[in-house]
């Protein structure tokens, strides 16, 4: 499992541009308001869920992205969807409750867990996620974030959530 310094040494090898800034812990969406302020790119909520099935799901949305769960299986083909437990968020991604992230995905090389992405973050120029940590912040741009997607392999799917509606990953 990679750790923040892996992840980091994954970046550069990537050729990614990225900037971390360190804060106190936050472990919910509405926390950090003055922390938030000081980091640039859409910030970001991140829902580990398992649905029905046993599928497991990552959903990264823009904070403010509201993300209704009793229709969201509906859109994507899962079966109904809760939230995933701890133990096995550690097991497939290597990270705790408030340090979800996108980047975790990195820890997870059977794809056990699929992408959901929000269309926002998709069009951002810059988008901010833990570095596998929640006492961090890391800003990537879009095409570090692509870049990132595709050395992993992973096609998301990209979320229209105002509309509830699939769609194309925006053309860079």
């Amino acid at each position: 499992m990679l750790d923040r310094a892996g992840l980091f040494s994954l970046f550069d090898q990537l050729g990614m541009v990225h900037a971390t800034l360190d804060h106190p812990a936050v472990f919910r969406v509405g926390e950090g308001g003055a922390i938030k302020a000081r980091i640039p790119g859409a910030h970001t909520k991140n829902l580990f869920l398992k649905d029905a099935r046993g599928d497991l799901w990552l959903v990264c949305a823009k904070d403010d992205t509201a993300i209704d769960l009793k229709r969201l299986h509906g859109v994507i083909g899962s079966a109904r969807l809760s939230f995933g437990p701890p133990e096995l968020m550690a097991e497939t991604l290597g990270v705790t409750p408030g340090s979800v992230t996108l980047f975790a995905l990195a820890n997870d090389p059977l794809h056990r867990v699929r992408l959901v992405l929000d269309l926002a973050l998709a069009q951002a120029e810059e988008v901010s996620f833990h570095p596998l940590e929640n006492t961090a912040t890391t800003t990537v741009g879009q095409d570090g974030l692509r870049a990132f997607l595709d050395h992993l392999g992973r096609e998301p799917l990209v979320v229209d959530f105002p509309r509830l509606a699939l769609c194309s990953l925006p053309a860079r």
